[in-house]
């Protein structure tokens, strides 16, 4: 089958790589129908080095289940399913207590060990704790919503949860990508007063006024802290979703967040340490979050995408191919696309 081979920074292969098969009896293998380009991929596509190993990219996906493991039971072939960015068993202590990102049989894929899908097909290891059944076909047109619920609307959600996000607070998202521009719609959703989402692309805020968003602040760095307090009487929000992953982000995060205040992060951390330890501490700021267990919020976030109550799968500006995956990289690197869909 075709796959999308990321060798080195900048070098995305669409190449023939090994059909996915079944290795245990807790696998199943599905035909790819829709798949897409994170934000996350372009750390990688930035930054791999040869000797890091080449990988079969891709960590969301939705497809048609052609194939199960002699011990699979919550899925059969031809179902349409939603694969989560991260694997898990569904029955571990991690897993029952709704952390599926931490699932001790777990795992990610998309990586030189567990292949992804961008691709024609993917082995999903772990199937009964993975894969979710959609209610609908595989051409329906909520798809791309759907494909959301894989990663970056769930992203969003869990950055609005874990920053006790309710009905009444003010918001601040930092960082207007696709996972930003979910979180404004997940801090919506669950109720915020006062959402502002701190962005410097025009089609991007618009965006994400459209799915919420009352303020925006285009400044960065002080200038940018400054005018947040300025809307909130001086004080910062009730919470903050950072959505980045860098120190700028993460300083910008503690500075506009007032005293009390909590901090979800999902923005994938692009350095070691943690900046703004002594602003935090004196400001009793908390500060939470890591890999969405996305997972555990379908059952909650597909009512409404089903309803039409929320319309995530409008992030994708973006339709291309396999063989247009390597310029969706490029395009998504060169901020000329939010984010790409793929339709192997």
């Amino acid at each position: 089958m075709r796959g999308t081979v990321l060798y080195a920074a900048g070098d995305v292969r669409i190449e023939n790589v090994p059909d996915p098969m079944i290795q245990e009896p807790s696998d199943a293998v599905i035909r790819v129908t829709r798949a897409c380009i994170c934000g996350s991929d372009l750390w990688p596509y930035q930054s791999l080095k040869p000797e890091d190993g080449a990988r079969v990219m891709g960590h969301e996906a939705i497809g048609v289940v052609e194939e199960i493991g002699a011990n699979v039971r919550t899925v059969k072939a031809g179902d349409v399913v939603v694969m989560p960015f991260a694997f898990s068993d569904g029955t571990c202590i991690f897993c029952e207590e709704g952390l599926q990102t931490e699932c001790v049989h777990g795992g990610f894929f998309g990586n030189p060990d567990v292949p992804g899908a961008q691709s024609e097909a993917v082995r999903i290891p772990q199937a009964d704790g993975t894969l979710y059944v959609l209610p609908v076909g595989e051409d329906d047109a909520l798809m791309p919503s759907l494909l959301t619920l894989s990663d970056v609307m769930g992203t969003g959600h869990h950055a609005a949860v874990v920053a006790r996000v309710g009905r009444g607070t003010s918001v601040a998202v930092v960082g207007d990508g696709a996972v930003g521009l979910c979180g404004v719609i997940a801090a919506k959703r669950l109720g915020a007063e006062q959402i502002i989402l701190m962005g410097r692309h025009e089609v991007r805020t618009q965006l994400g006024r459209d799915f919420g968003a009352t303020d925006v602040v285009s400044e960065r760095g002080p200038e940018a802290a400054e005018r947040v307090k300025e809307l909130t009487d001086g004080y910062g929000v009730d919470a903050v979703l950072e959505c980045v992953g860098l120190d700028q982000s993460i300083e910008t995060a503690i500075e506009i967040a007032r005293p009390g205040g909590a901090i979800g992060r999902v923005g994938v951390p692009q350095h070691d340490l943690l900046p703004g330890a002594r602003p935090s501490f004196y400001k009793n700021l908390t500060i939470g979050g890591g890999p969405a267990p996305v997972r555990a919020y379908i059952d909650e976030l597909l009512p409404d995408v089903l309803e039409g109550r929320i319309e995530p799968g409008r992030v994708f500006d973006r339709v291309v191919d396999l063989a247009g995956v390597p310029d969706g990289y490029r395009a998504m690197n060169d901020r000329e696309s939010i984010k790409v869909l793929v339709r192997p």
